[in-house]
This record gives C-alpha cells, structure tokens and sequence, in this order.
C-alpha cells in the first residue's frame, strides 16, 4: 500500500543511531497522498507521492 502507483517510490529501510552509537531500525516512508487521477481514460484514486503530483506526471481528476 505504501506505494507510489506512478514512479514505484516505497519505504526505504535503515538504522537510527542514537548518541550512543546503539542502531535500531526504522523506515522512511514516502509523502503519499491519495488522489483522484485519470489513469487508462477513466477516474480512479491512486495513491501518488508528492514529487509525482508537483512535476505533473499525473492528470489528477475534478
């Protein structure tokens, strides 16, 4: 779900690392908004990232 439907971005996985030096894992999810776009001809909501919707690649639907 957590999945640009247009460029394929998703979560990316890696350590936090505290003071300390101790790593845990944690995620980087990408800003994803869900949409109404015209995708095929007809109107459907997709899930985009905004760096998709900022540089027009998707024709979003009234």
């Amino acid at each position: 779900m957590a999945v640009c439907s247009i460029c394929g971005k998703k979560a990316v996985v890696g350590n936090q690392i505290s003071h300390s030096n101790i790593k845990t894992k944690r995620q980087w999810r990408p800003n994803l908004q869900r949409v109404k776009a015209i995708v095929n001809g007809t109107r459907q909501r997709i899930y985009v990232c905004t760096r998709c919707l900022r540089s027009g690649k998707v024709q979003r639907a009234l």
